[in-house]
């Protein structure tokens, strides 16, 4: 939990440029500004302190969404630590989890999956329930990933928010179905 005292959801890409920083701002936005839930973004292989891509900023604009203040940040034991849940994008972030990263294992699942599953299991909590979900040993299916839109044109960052966009829409309404 949030050394703040309100559950965190960190969301994780590659390079902390596109696909996490979408994730983040869609959730703050649906979740408003008096949210229990603190969102936060971060990567596994970044270059710090960057700004996100140009069209990232061209999707968001799409959504009426902008972060100029954002820079781009590595995901670090701090932030399994101050999170209740990670959610990744691809395997390969699963994957370097386990190699550089384990603790972060047990709170660690590919988005589409968690917001499939989260639903239907016990708990009145995220923690409860991202603990039912047993991610540990979790094989990642084809199914699950978000498309890296990073070396597409335009139109690939415009398909993956709107595709963000609706799992965003999903995860709201199980959040506010939770007790925190």
């Amino acid at each position: 939990m949030s050394p703040i005292g309100r559950p965190r959801i960190t969301m994780v890409c590659t390079g902390n440029a596109a696909r996490s920083v979408m994730a983040a701002l869609l959730l703050r936005d649906r979740l408003g500004d008096d949210s229990p839930w603190e969102v936060a973004s971060a990567g596994t292989l970044v270059i710090p302190d960057q700004p996100m891509s140009v069209r990232t900023r061209a999707a968001l604009a799409r959504h009426g969404l902008e972060d100029p203040y954002h820079r781009s940040r590595q995901v670090s034991i701090d932030d399994v630590d101050a999170s209740s849940l990670l959610l990744v994008m691809e395997p390969s972030h699963i994957h370097w989890m386990r190699r550089r990263l384990p603790e972060a294992l047990p709170i660690a699942g590919m988005l589409r999956k968690v917001v499939r599953d989260l639903p239907g299991l016990p708990g009145s909590t995220l923690d409860e329930r991202v603990e039912a979900l047993g991610l540990v040993n979790h094989e990642v299916e084809p199914w699950e990933e978000i498309i890296d839109p990073g070396s597409g044109q335009q139109e690939a960052f415009d398909v993956c928010i709107d595709d963000l966009a609706l799992l965003m829409d999903q995860l709201v309404d199980i959040l506010r179905g939770l007790d925190g």
